[in-house]
């Protein structure tokens, strides 16, 4: 039988091993491209009621017909001009677009497959046909990284940015989607699927409009305009579709190309932030910007030597004096008997890291370091190494974190120096041996480490 412009209907059936079989009712999946969906709604709007009503049961035969078990979606071709309907195939898992059904009917389905096959029947999970509603409209869109204007061929690169889109009765099912991500040509090309409920079409609609407009992808291509085309199309606000809707309607493909300016200028500011102004073909010379050292007229015993450094003539005892020349339980001790408030100075660590993406370089830290070690000199200690700023130092600096520590060790030799080890990671993201912690600690201690937070 040929079938001039169909729609794709198809129906979530369940089976369990008593012969119980019950349905979810149906999907509208006519919105396809050579065979494959690409927005799915549940349940389908303007299907006359009595050939929902024949379809499902239909599917309902079939399946105790053939004794089905567990999870499968019954598929139906429905002739637009007769409204009959015709059997194409069962698949014997679960869809992509089980998620629609999900929503409107409250049934966990991916959870409801595993039970059954557990050996749990239909009615100890408490899924009794007569008890299941279909409330409201569920729709479902596949945001894939494909060009709709080059024939939807894939793009592949790295995400830049990637924001995702929320609120009530939004869902978002995807994989590992974060910034940095890369979007291999090996795989599928599916990056999220974005699914809507509302109490009707077009308030589904609406709020599937919104939510695509909602997200920020930058550095791969994705079909959100051409899905955005499709939502607000004449046809599929009137309900009109069928599986050659696509295909016969080319103004779907035509879309403003996203001139993406926002994120370029942030990324150009920040690298003239961090590395200067370089630009190629001209004779211009990077900024070269020489922070003012402060003079401390006001504090006694200071003295500017001929490169800028500070020195103190004190002869104070520090909390460091106490911890090197008597070991920690003095050191200890020492704290506990101080009758003032102890300050821990995280400027060299955490307070670039939050206000500065942690790019103060070393040399900034040794410019400033005199100065931190003659103001702070009765400070608990200085939280100036570890965490983000080791990975940071290494990355993005292409600087060297142990000769950072050292060259502020010597210049700060009066002030305990504390860092943030996450544990059982150090300073990486993963978990590392024991030994390998101990052996870096050990490292540290020799290089001028004093305290480990």
């Amino acid at each position: 039988k040929f079938l001039v412009n169909p729609r794709h209907i198809e129906v979530q059936i369940f089976g369990d091993k008593t012969g119980n079989v019950i349905h979810l009712f149906e999907r509208d999946c006519s919105i396809q491209r050579r065979h494959q969906k690409v927005i799915e709604i549940a349940p389908s709007a303007n299907l006359d009621s009595k050939l929902r009503e024949n379809i499902i049961n239909d599917a309902v035969k079939l399946a105790k017909h053939a004794k089905y078990t567990n999870a499968g979606t019954f598929e139906f071709l429905v002739d637009s001009k007769s409204n009959n309907h015709y059997f194409i195939e069962v698949n014997p898992r679960v869809q992509v677009e089980h998620t629609c059904t999900e929503e409107v009917t409250g049934v966990d389905i991916v959870q409801t497959q595993i039970k059954i096959a557990s050996g749990l029947t239909l009615e100890e999970q408490g899924l009794i046909q007569e008890n299941i509603k279909c409330q409201g409209t569920s729709i479902q869109c596949r945001v894939t990284t494909e060009d709709a204007q080059k024939n939807f061929q894939p793009d592949t690169g790295t995400l830049r940015v990637y924001k995702s889109p929320g609120g009530m009765g939004v869902r978002l099912d995807g994989g590992s989607i974060t910034l940095g991500s890369q979007v291999s040509p090996h795989y599928d090309s599916l990056l999220v699927k974005a699914i809507v409920k509302g109490n009707n079409i077009d308030i589904a609609r609406e709020k599937m409009l919104r939510a695509l407009k909602e997200f920020r992808i930058r550095g791969v291509t994705t079909n959100i305009p051409f899905l955005l085309n499709v939502l607000n199309h004449k046809k599929f606000i009137e309900g009109s579709l069928h599986t050659r809707f696509i295909d016969e309607t080319p103004e779907l493909f035509l879309s403003n190309i996203k001139k993406n300016r926002a994120t370029g200028v942030m990324e150009y500011l920040a690298d003239i932030a961090v590395n200067g102004r370089q630009i190629q073909g001209t004779d211009l010379k990077p900024s070269n910007i020489i922070p003012k050292i402060p003079k401390i007229d006001d504090l006694p015993n200071i003295k500017y030597n001929s490169s800028s450094s500070l020195s103190s003539s004190s002869n104070e005892k520090s909390l460091r004096d106490i911890y090197l020349k008597k070991g920690p339980s003095e050191f200890a001790a020492a704290v506990r008997a101080n009758d003032g408030l102890l300050i821990t100075d995280t400027t060299w660590r955490d307070a670039h890291q939050s206000l500065l993406a942690t790019r103060v370089r070393t040399k900034d830290l040794i410019d400033i370091a005199p100065f931190t070690s003659h103001v702070f000199k009765n400070a608990y200690s200085l939280e100036m190494w570890g965490g983000a700023t080791f990975d940071v130092s290494l990355r993005f600096l292409h600087e060297c974190p142990w000769e950072r520590l050292i060259k502020l060790r010597e210049l700060v030799p009066n002030i305990p120096f504390q860092m943030l080890l996450r544990g059982a990671n150090g300073v990486g993201y993963t978990s590392y041996p024991d030994n390998v912690i101990f052996e870096f600690c050990k490292k540290s201690v020799e290089s001028g480490m004093d305290i480990f937070r």
